[in-house]
């Protein structure tokens, strides 16, 4: 398509938006004369009428209507193009607004913003922890984090992680009661479950490829992980939970894992996930990268994608 043919389409639809040749004028900033000869010029090549012409008002026809749907949908994937350019090629800039899960974020993610935020020195960041379910698009917020089931088909998503459920215990707690050599011995113990993912009272766990299913006591169930960890350092009992829960202390020995042959069963995963749209506002893609790379490297059992 030529410029002169553009600018003929363009005249179409500005005619057909605005309802006359002085509006369309106006709008394109062109005479009105400059519009109608426009519009004549696109009805002779294309061999047909594509406006009524009334005293009230410009209408069209189904053929300019079928065209002007036609243009619309073609201007609308330049711009597109033009911003998914514009996007790839300009620095994060402006506020970035987040969803972050409470627990995980505020023990892994949160520390780690001021750095994210000294690499990117013209973004600002908002940033809301809460396990509620957050409607992004509704809530206009740019991107979040998610674990667990990712339900609204409308959002784009990258899995960050794979979170492994264990069993954890203090040594002190260990060291005073039976052994634990296989899952039903945990019969005879007080456990401590997170109610968001502990199928308490019933634990599954498998071994090659077969699993086996326990009956436990839980002294406490929390969904809180500071509440949880706490009372497995002091020695309350054996702790069902995910592993960036514990992971420092599983690293300093403060926590042992228990039974780390058996497989707890449930491993849950971790999203970033954005709004669907034709494109990705740099300071999107800044963040899902950012993510994307950070917990790659994490010192837990966790395992990235």
């Amino acid at each position: 398509m030529n410029s002169m043919e553009a600018d003929e389409m363009a005249a179409l639809v500005a005619v057909l938006e605005t309802g006359s040749f002085a509006a369309a004028g106006r709008q394109l900033g062109r005479d009105s004369s400059v519009i109608s000869r426009r519009l004549k010029a696109l009805e002779t090549r294309l061999g047909t009428r594509l406006v009524e012409r009334s005293t009230r008002r410009l209408s069209p026809t189904d053929a300019g209507q079928r065209l002007r749907e036609r243009v619309q949908e073609a201007m609308q994937l330049i711009h597109n193009g033009e911003e998914e350019a514009r996007s790839l090629s300009a620095s994060p800039i402006g506020l970035l607004r987040l969803t972050l899960p409470t627990g995980f974020g505020r023990r892994w993610i949160a520390p780690r913003l001021p750095e994210f935020l000294a690499r990117y020195p013209s973004l600002d960041l908002e940033t809301v922890f809460t396990d509620r379910f957050v409607d992004l698009i509704a809530e206009r917020f740019d991107a979040g984090v998610r674990i667990g089931r990712l339900e609204d088909s409308r959002l784009v998503a990258r899995q960050v992680l794979t979170m492994r459920r264990l069993l954890c215990a203090s040594p002190a707690y260990l060291k005073a009661h039976p052994p634990i050599r296989h899952p039903r011995d945990l019969a005879q113990h007080a456990c401590i479950g997170f109610s968001p993912m502990a199928s308490h009272p019933v634990w599954h766990l498998s071994r090659d490829g077969k699993q086996h299913a326990v009956r436990t006591r839980s002294r406490l169930a929390t969904d809180d992980i500071d509440a949880l960890m706490h009372a497995a350092l002091q020695g309350t009992g054996v702790a069902y939970c995910a592993d960036w829960i514990v992971a420092n202390e599983l690293r300093e020995k403060r926590l042992v894992e228990v039974l780390p042959a058996w497989q707890v069963v449930g491993d849950e995963t971790m999203h970033v996930i954005r709004a669907s749209a034709q494109y990705t506002p740099a300071k999107v893609r800044a963040f899902v990268d950012w993510m994307t790379e950070e917990f790659q490297h994490l010192a837990w059992p966790s395992k990235a994608p």
